[in-house]
């Protein structure tokens, strides 16, 4: 069997943890630099509040609903997710990390276990543990798994936030009362193809022919397709380190000097080389691109990129660094205003298995100064130690107006709890 556990309205959950003051409030958390709406607790859903909202669009309703309004706190929510998964891994050991707020879990030789009542002891001790409320889906594979969980929490106060398809006429029944766009894995062109043909629920869905299936919606809709009828095609998955890591950024204004451009090329380049050391992983290749205001049609307009293959595997930010800045020298153009700029690492190897190479190699003292850097970075904050070909004063910063205290994760913004003293009799 397998169980989704899914944290509910997750971010704004956070929020509340240590306002509880807020409960049974409206609460929305915006994305990065307060620009759109991206999660909403209960009763903001019933204000009318959608998802990715532009949050200067209901700035009005915001204050008419008395909305309490988040900037992205994403230090206190990737604590409080590592907490919750850390208390659901006492119960298996096989266990997929799906997203910062969802994790499937695989119960194999749980047979002669109550799997609703051990779903129902995992949700009482992430709560208390946490304060954190959570929904869970068991199913016999990963797809009913994620529907049970849409009815845990459809039907919250029926099912206590734990659902479970454990025979036919339950499977049937669920399968029965979705439509065919509620489930994971059809798009909307699918969905508009298969209701022409009279495809309304999923158990239309799992009815129809393989071989149409197969023929117009490849292997994967087949897969989906046996997942729903209950027949196990998708198993858990390794976390995987990324494939290409970009940071691309937009500029605060338009650059016409060289030298500026420079700068923001070599400081994507040492992050990029940051998050390479944080998978043990090294690049062969890099894409450096420049790119002027298409929103300014009245400009001049350019927009180059160039990829390289490097001498030899790297994440040295001193040597990424390097190969960004002689990248961006055959690409870069006198007389334009250039708005943005990036670095893409590629083709990754394995730190621990890059090949010498015969005529050039990485140097390896980068390695030991590397640690160093890091090490500091994160103990006095992000691009404190910076190469010297950086603007030393400058620190990239999103904007977050309505930002909450990191109450886990920083000492000087841990809660303050004030005492009344003890009244005298």
């Amino acid at each position: 069997m397998f169980a989704l556990v899914d944290c509910n309205n997750f971010y704004a959950s956070c929020e509340r943890l240590f306002r509880p003051d807020l409960n049974g409030k409206p609460v929305v958390v915006l994305s990065n630099n307060d620009g759109c709406v991206i999660a909403r607790s209960q009763e903001a859903k019933k204000l009318g509040i959608n998802m990715g909202a532009p949050a200067f669009l209901f700035t009005k309703q915001f204050k008419e609903h008395d909305i309490h309004v988040f900037s992205s706190n994403y230090a206190l929510y990737g604590d409080m997710s590592s907490r919750v998964m850390t208390l659901l891994s006492r119960y298996t050991p096989d266990m997929e990390v799906y997203s910062i707020d969802e994790a499937f879990l695989k119960f194999e030789g749980y047979e002669y276990f109550d799997v609703k009542e051990l779903a129902r002891e995992m949700r009482s001790v992430v709560t208390k543990g946490t304060g954190i409320p959570i929904s869970i889906g068991i199913g016999p594979t990963k797809a009913l798994a994620k529907m049970a969980n849409k009815m845990a929490k459809k039907f919250q106060k029926a099912t206590g936030g734990v659902y479970v398809i454990d025979n036919q006429d339950t499977l049937i029944n669920v399968l029965a009362f979705f439509r065919i766009g509620d489930v994971w894995g059809i798009g909307r062109a699918h969905e508009k193809r298969l209701r022409a043909m009279g495809i309304e629920t999923l158990l239309d869905f799992t009815l129809i022919p393989e071989d149409w299936i197969k023929k117009n919606m490849s292997i994967v809709g087949l897969r989906l397709q046996k997942e729903l009828a209950g027949m196990k095609t998708l198993d858990l998955e390794d976390t995987k380190a990324k494939k290409n890591i970009a940071v691309t950024r937009s500029f605060n204004e338009n650059y016409t000097e060289f030298g500026k451009v420079k700068e923001r090329v070599i400081t994507f380049a040492t992050i990029c080389a940051e998050r390479l050391r944080k998978q043990d992983s090294c690049c062969n290749v890099i894409q450096v691109f420049v790119q002027t205001n298409n929103f300014r049609p009245e400009q001049p307009q350019y927009n180059k990129s160039i990829t390289i293959d490097l001498p030899f595997p790297t994440n040295s930010s001193i040597e990424l660094a390097h190969f960004a800045v002689d990248a961006l020298e055959r690409i870069y153009k006198e007389g334009y205003a250039y708005k943005k700029a990036g670095v893409i690492a590629m083709e990754f190897t394995p730190e621990a298995f890059k090949q010498k190479m015969l005529f050039a190699n990485t140097d390896p003292r980068h390695a030991q100064l590397m640690a160093v850097v890091d090490k500091m970075n994160q103990a006095l904050g992000q691009q404190k130690i910076k190469l010297a070909s950086q603007d030393l004063d400058r620190v990239w910063k999103m904007k977050r107006e309505k930002l909450s205290p990191r109450y886990t994760t920083r000492l000087d913004e841990i809660i303050t709890i004030h005492c009344l003293p003890p009244k005298c009799e």
